[in-house]
């Protein structure tokens, strides 16, 4: 096992995180993980679950010390419900064992770094009353949970939604991931804000270049002779895809002659001619005629090779938390057109590394979409590379490492202090939601079970 980085006689930073598998959250773990480590510190991470066939490099090549506990116990859903509560249960599985075994004693730990889950955070604040917590709220869970059209689900929720905010003011610190997820925060809970600060720590890309982008730039681009408007994204209805298409069928005719728009799967009722493929080969072989190109689940070279190619990246969803894809085409010198909503406004300058417009102003994005297919190569050049100054400037993994290190020597100062007092009424509310839970999820499950047969 690697050793985590040297903890220089402070302590190790532990992180808590309950899948460690592949996405925006964990690549957010990993990147923080990997950055504080380059710092000087030693490094560990505890998880549920981690599949070496199923998660970032550097999870799996001993970049990383990871450490896999309390996953035997408690099973991840019970027959495809209560995921919620099994989370919960596995985490606070994780917490126990590893504190009543001694080893998270023998780490010796300088401050705890939690994400997703914070039902935990008492338990670990009573066990380890001396080591800060910093929690990581990507985004409000109860802002997320989906079905409460269902009066069961609403039920179900409600001793989930109490315990998210009343276990979130166990941290000294909590972080965000953009100025607009912490309106959101203070918005949803407004009482938390007068016990915890939050703080805004923007996710990363990778600023540094790979040897096969290198290549990919003495070989030349994709597309080659076609100007190529960009659009990449999940195929979900809130990410709005339908916008770049009705902002691209806006655009008259005759301005669309040799401009191609590539976006992810999504069935156009616009009268655009369009074709779909899953791989470069295919897609380069599409016929010049069809103004309308539909990529299935791109790989990351694929990725990489388009937004290289693209005259602009279109990110249409409003309201987006944060938003990595803008940075990457930012930082591969494409000017971004997205909504002046979210996450983006804080990412993207108007008019100097691309547009922000109105979800709503389907003209106006038609119109940025025609201004960047009518500015020179010397005027993208120039708005590419301030895009990608931008990026490697204010959104590099030193750069994210360095403000939780900050914000670490922040907490670390803090006064800490538990009344007895405090202490049983909060044992004693934890005991009574997670009762509550209980009977609502047993409730829920046999409902949801007789809805099914």
């Amino acid at each position: 096992m690697p050793e985590g980085g040297n903890d220089n006689g402070q302590g190790a930073i532990v992180f808590f995180h309950p899948d460690l598998g592949i996405g925006g959250a964990e690549r957010l773990v990993v990147d923080a993980a990997v950055g504080l480590q380059n710092r000087g510190h030693r490094v560990v991470i505890y998880t549920n679950h981690c599949d070496p066939n199923h998660c970032f490099d550097e999870c799996r090549d001993g970049t990383l010390q990871v450490r896999v506990r309390g996953h035997w116990l408690i099973p991840m859903s019970l027959l495809s419900r209560l995921t919620i509560l099994c989370a919960i249960l596995r985490h606070i599985h994780l917490v126990l064992h590893i504190a009543v075994s001694g080893e998270l004693r023998d780490l010796k730990p300088r401050a705890f770094i939690v994400d997703q889950l914070s039902a935990g955070l008492p338990l670990l604040r009573y066990l380890f009353p001396a080591q800060p917590i910093l929690f990581y709220c990507h985004f409000p869970d109860l802002l997320l949970a989906r079905g409460r059209e269902s009066t069961l689900k609403r039920l179900y929720r409600v001793p989930f939604d109490w315990i998210e905010e009343w276990s979130m003011s166990f941290a000294q610190a909590v972080a965000v991931n953009s100025e607009f997820t912490k309106s959101i925060v203070e918005r949803t809970w407004p009482r938390l804000k007068n016990n915890v600060e939050t703080k805004v720590v923007y996710p990363c890309v990778d600023i540094e270049p790979k040897e096969d982008e290198e290549e990919l730039l003495k070989d030349g681009k994709v597309f080659e002779g076609e100007k190529l408007i960009l659009s990449i994204n999940r195929f979900e209805k809130k990410k709005d895809i339908a916008l770049a298409i009705k902002a691209f069928a806006a655009i008259p005719q005759d301005q669309r002659k040799g401009v191609r728009l590539v976006l992810a799967e999504l069935a156009s009722s616009l009268n655009l001619e369009h074709t779909t493929a899953k791989t470069l080969i295919t897609a380069l072989s599409a016929p010049a005629s069809v103004p309308v190109l539909f990529l299935l689940s791109i790989p990351n070279s694929l990725k990489a090779a388009l937004l290289r190619s693209a005259r602009l990246l279109v990110y249409t969803p409003a309201n987006e938390h944060f938003g990595i894809v803008p940075l990457e085409a930012m930082l591969a010198r494409t000017p971004v057109l997205a909504a002046n909503s979210g996450g983006p406004v804080e990412t993207i300058r108007d008019k100097e590394t691309g547009w922000l417009r109105s979800p709503d102003d389907v003209p106006a994005w038609s119109d940025a979409i025609q201004r960047a297919l009518a500015m020179s190569d010397a005027e993208l050049a120039e708005m590419g590379e301030s895009g990608a100054t931008r990026v490697r400037s204010l959104f590099g993994r030193d750069h994210m490492a360095a403000r939780f290190d900050t914000i670490i020597d922040d907490i670390v100062g803090q006064e800490r202090s538990l009344s007895v007092f405090n202490t049983i009424v909060n044992v004693a509310s934890l005991a009574l939601f997670f009762t509550l839970g209980l009977v609502i999820s047993s409730v829920y499950a046999r409902g949801a079970t007789t809805v099914s047969k």
